[in-house]
């Protein structure tokens, strides 16, 4: 298959590849249960997902004194982390990465993932060798910021304007365009289809064998 538009296909992890947004979602309510605060709403605690978890925490509980992040953090992760064994991809995601990889795209990740917590997730999914390049929210800056993929751009000699992210909130599709790079979006995960039209995508699917088809056929 020859390459039509793209040679680089960044994708988000959480919500994309991973079906993890409702485990990260419960774990922030659950933190927040431990200590006592104000519990989110569903629909709150999933529009954070994507960002790094400090951005996240402080974004859902914007009015939490300051010395409690810390301790949020803490309790997200233990609570996340009783879980994370029970999580798996998306039906789909193997195969689809496995047929990019062999047609000769570079693929990469950017996430609002820490890098301990990706690569413990990409090794529990058997996926640490399919990317050619990853970017994490510690190291760098969170989406939307353009970091991530102007970072993995630099890394792979790739053109952002040959560079697509794919992602199931607005937080990347915004990077995306703050990049200069192509978007799609992803109706699967964290963000209603509502929110994700408000921002420029070349498609939205609505599955993981849409995507795929969509790829196979564009990309």
């Amino acid at each position: 298959m020859a390459r039509k538009q793209f040679d680089l296909i960044v994708f988000d992890w959480d919500g994309t590849l991973m079906d993890s947004t409702a485990t990260i979602a419960r774990s922030i309510q659950a933190a927040a249960r431990d200590l006592g605060l104000p519990i989110p709403r569903d629909e709150q605690a999933s529009h954070v997902i994507g960002l790094g978890l400090q951005e996240a925490l402080m974004a859902v509980m914007p009015d939490m004194e300051l010395a409690m992040y810390p301790k949020m953090v803490e309790r997200y992760r233990y609570h996340y982390l009783t879980k994370d064994p029970e999580l798996v991809l998306f039906a789909g995601v193997r195969a689809m990465l496995t047929e990019l990889s062999q047609e000769g795209y570079f693929l990469a990740v950017a996430t609002g993932k820490s890098r301990v917590g990706l690569n413990r997730a990409m090794n529990a999914a058997g996926l640490l060798s399919m990317f050619d390049a990853t970017r994490c929210a510690d190291e760098t800056f969170s989406k939307p910021h353009p970091a991530m993929l102007q970072e993995l751009t630099r890394e792979l000699g790739q053109d952002l304007k040959r560079t697509v992210m794919i992602g199931d909130t607005t937080h990347d599709l915004l990077m995306a365009s703050n990049a200069g790079a192509s978007a799609i979006a992803v109706e699967y995960g964290a963000h209603p289809v509502a929110h994700l039209r408000t921002c420029a995508s070349l498609f939205s699917a609505s599955s993981v064998p849409e995507l795929h088809q969509w790829l196979s056929e564009n990309a």
